[in-house]
């Protein structure tokens, strides 16, 4: 169930395997957030589902969850199940090596790695936003970034680089959170965006500014 990215992707976002029959109708994957489930190698071992899988399991640094104990070896395991088709790794995390071994064992299993930044206190100048989604673009398969909105511009600015970038031929991946930029997610994917997230559950939100699976899907649909 490897995903490839070649064209755009919309994520339904859950901590609950049990969600994914709901997510069906308009996702293409689901993103199952393991740093918010009980038990997430149990879920994903006993998996069953239609949609692949993205394994997230955020650090709590980066606005997740996880506690370091474990996180990167239990990507690393989650890399293995056959339902698991990319892993989502912190760019960070990546550029320690920290998180070395975990994408090393996920292309080892044919899984794709998502390097991943987030901002979550504003955003970044233009030079900054590009440079980090290179460096991003180097380490994974896809390079994601997300950064907080104040105002359009912002998220124009964001849009402008994700375009020049999917020109050159990069798979990159970009939102920008927050009720000024929440119109980015919508129309990300002209500009070359590769993934889109949205909750499977409207009250489940686990980024600002997302919208619901239905709509996101029919905003995508409608402006590609």
């Amino acid at each position: 169930m490897r995903l490839e990215f070649d064209s755009f992707t919309l994520a339904a976002s859950t901590a609950d395997l049990g969600d994914e029959p709901r997510a069906r109708e308009h996702a293409d994957c689901v993103e199952f957030r393991m740093d918010l489930s009980d038990d997430p190698l149990t879920a994903l071992a006993s998996y069953g589902g239609e949609l692949p899988l993205i394994a997230t399991n955020r650090a709590d640094w980066e606005g997740g969850e996880a506690r370091e104990e474990n996180r990167l070896e239990d990507l690393a395991r989650a890399a293995e199940f056959e339902g698991v088709g990319a892993i989502d790794l912190e760019l960070e995390a990546l550029e320690s090596g920290a998180a070395g071994d975990a994408a090393a064992h996920a292309h080892d299993h044919g899984t794709t790695v998502i390097a991943s930044a987030h901002e979550f206190e504003g955003t970044p100048g233009a030079d900054e936003m590009r440079a980090t989604l290179e460096r991003a673009s180097e380490y994974g398969g896809v390079g994601k970034l997300a950064v907080a909105a104040d105002d359009p511009g912002d998220a124009l600015a964001l849009l402008s680089i994700t375009y020049d970038l999917a020109s050159e031929g990069k798979r990159v991946a970009t939102m920008a959170m927050g009720e000024a930029g929440r119109h980015s997610r919508a129309v990300a994917p002209v500009y070359g965006s590769k993934i889109g997230y949205a909750p499977v559950d409207p009250d489940e939100a686990t980024a600002p500014g997302q919208y619901d699976l239905a709509t996101l899907r029919e905003l995508v649909d409608r402006l590609r």
